[in-house]
């Protein structure tokens, strides 16, 4: 849908306006451009990729290294990685659920991956377990929760503490921690940075210089790597 307006948008501004004084650059006038974009539709597809990619671009470049800069054990795969994959997540979500495997099978295959998750609790009754997991991070436990919490089902208090007890945490600290500065910070940070990149939802990605939306699928996630590591 996203796609589709812009693209509506952009026939408007080239037939419109805006195509005037860009086409005026090459001598060409209103009638020949549309004749143009008629006898040739599949560059708009094109342009509206290409700009898209620019402003994921700009969007990355405006963040720095704070997207890619993990909380203290907040990483699944190899913590000292020299390939970056980050995820935007929530244990609310279905397509983060369905997503899981997918990373799994990306650490499996790319030995030097470090998935960087960011907790973005969006759903109702997420916030609590995104704050368990940051606790069990502390503790040094974050994969052992991350898992056992998808595991569970949709959060609630309940969950949050079986899947606390099943990773092994102790539970007074964890609880204490949960509602420590650092975490509100970290989430509070989380928030604003998937606000910085345009994101919408979860499951959001980004690795080699470019952000994906969606449970995208493994070959997607592979090509991003790919382009990180600059295969």
């Amino acid at each position: 849908m996203a796609r589709t307006l812009f693209l509506t948008a952009l026939v408007a501004l080239l037939s419109g306006f805006g195509g005037a004084a860009l086409w005026s650059l090459s001598g060409l006038g209103d009638s020949q451009v549309r004749q143009y974009l008629v006898a040739n539709p599949d560059i708009l597809p094109e342009m509206a990729e290409a700009f898209e990619q620019q402003q994921s671009a700009k969007r990355l470049a405006d963040v720095g290294d704070d997207v890619t800069r993990a909380f203290p054990g907040a990483v699944l795969g190899n913590p000292q990685g020299t390939v970056t994959l980050v995820e935007f997540t929530d244990y609310g979500c279905t397509y983060c659920r369905t997503s899981l495997p997918h990373v799994e099978q990306l650490i499996a295959a790319n030995p030097q991956l470090k998935v960087v998750i960011r907790e973005w609790p969006i759903f109702q009754g997420s916030e609590e377990a995104a704050r368990m997991a940051l606790a069990a991070a502390k503790q040094g436990k974050y994969t052992a929760f991350h898992n056992a919490m998808f595991i569970q089902g949709p959060p609630n208090p309940a969950r949050v503490e079986a899947a606390a007890r099943s990773a092994g945490l102790d539970l007074a600290a964890a609880r204490a921690y949960a509602v420590s500065p650092e975490v509100d910070v970290e989430i509070a940070q989380n928030r604003a940075l998937a606000d910085q990149l345009g994101f919408t939802g979860t499951p959001s990605w980004v690795a080699g210089g470019q952000t994906l939306v969606g449970a995208v699928g493994p070959e997607s996630l592979q090509r991003a790597i790919d382009q990180a590591k600059g295969t």
